[in-house]
């Protein structure tokens, strides 16, 4: 192959590789924090991942210490952004539960807790 073409391809794979290593969205942080102690019940729990999310596809539930669903079940999705308001649900351990499709088309699921009171 003549050196040329060499010099035309190398660039190429290299961005390929690059592209291929980010290939799933992960979450990037949350707020509430993942693991924080929080006060008081927060109005909504906000997920930021790494990559821009197709909002179709994309769902998070939030439970509270007693098991109970307390998300509105309608997130709100702007780019890399998910949003969930909540009702109030008392003290505890909440669970933070999430499944997301990036506009790659690659599905990241996952879980967290926060503390609220105490």
């Amino acid at each position: 192959m003549p050196r040329s073409s060499l010099a035309g391809i190398i660039p190429l794979l290299a961005l390929l590789a690059a592209n291929g290593a980010s290939a799933h969205t992960l979450l990037d942080h949350a707020d509430p924090r993942v693991g924080d102690k929080v006060a008081t019940p927060p109005h909504q729990v906000t997920l930021f991942f790494t990559q821009k999310l197709e909002p179709a596809f994309s769902s998070v539930t939030v439970t509270n210490a007693a098991g109970q669903r307390i998300d509105s079940a309608k997130p709100r999705i702007s780019g890399n952004q998910m949003s969930v308001s909540l009702r109030p649900g008392g003290t505890g351990t909440y669970y933070v539960k999430f499944h997301v499709l990036s506009t790659d088309t690659h599905t990241t699921d996952g879980n967290f807790t926060f503390q609220v009171g105490q």
